[in-house]
């Protein structure tokens, strides 16, 4: 009958080399290929510029191996008003060292984001440069037995992802309110111009509430009408 991965009702093609009847004593073989065998292929893009082949480490402790990859930046790869547009270049600079428990992954993400400011929501961009650090566990191992994959990634065979740290550690580094400049003025809340590029002094006359009736009856040029628009409030003398 066919295996199946256990929680699901999905059935597991048999191995290559495995027949597909669990009684031809090859049940040791089939239950770890269900649990490991397909994961590789459907977790992990060997071709992707954020996989590397971690082979040439041989699980030696502290054999080291440094890699330098230039990629398009993914999809969504930021946060609603500031992020790394979709294709545009990114450098990776990464060294992968072999450790008791697994890989350890040392690096540099570099590119340009892009962003609406927060206070006078212009356009604008700005470099970036975000270091990371993450261990990946080798099956198997007691790192593996007593975390989770959520918190601790794991190695897919010898195969290693980094898009998903790359990605964690660019939207952390993002500030939630983005600002063209640090000392950014925002908009005019009377006219909504941007400040930083208004003169110095800019402000707009405020007509007193108490005569804001009068006003709009006889108009800013009635002849009761000072000469900033609001009624008079000096007496004439005999």
């Amino acid at each position: 009958m066919p295996a199946r991965r256990p929680g699901s009702d999905r059935a597991i093609s048999p191995p290559p080399g495995l027949s597909g009847n669990l009684n031809d004593g090859l049940i040791g073989d089939w239950v770890e290929y269900a649990r490991f065998g397909n994961d590789s292929m459907e977790h992990v893009n060997p071709r992707s510029p954020f996989v590397l082949d971690t082979r040439e480490l041989n699980r030696r402790a502290g054999t080291k191996r440094d890699y330098q990859r230039e990629m398009p930046a993914p999809v969504q790869l930021g946060l609603d008003m500031i992020g790394v547009p979709e294709g545009t270049p990114l450098a990776l600079t990464v060294r992968l060292e072999s450790v008791t428990e697994g890989i350890l992954a040392t690096g540099t993400v570099t590119g340009e984001v892009a962003g609406e400011c927060g206070r006078c929501l212009n356009g604008f961009r700005d470099g970036l440069a975000v270091d990371f650090m993450e261990l990946f566990a080798y099956r198997d191992s007691n790192t593996e037995e007593t975390t989770d994959a959520d918190e601790i990634p794991r190695l897919e065979g010898d195969l290693l992802d980094l898009e998903p740290v790359v990605r964690d550690a660019v939207v952390l580094s993002l500030p939630l309110t983005p600002l063209c400049q640090p000392d950014c003025a925002g908009l005019c809340p009377q006219c909504g111009e941007r400040l930083d590029d208004l003169p110095a002094g800019h402000g707009h006359e405020q007509l007193d509430p108490r005569w804001a009736a009068l006003a709009e009856r006889f108009g800013a040029d009635g002849s009761s009408a000072t000469g900033d628009g609001a009624p008079s409030t000096t007496d004439n003398e005999e």
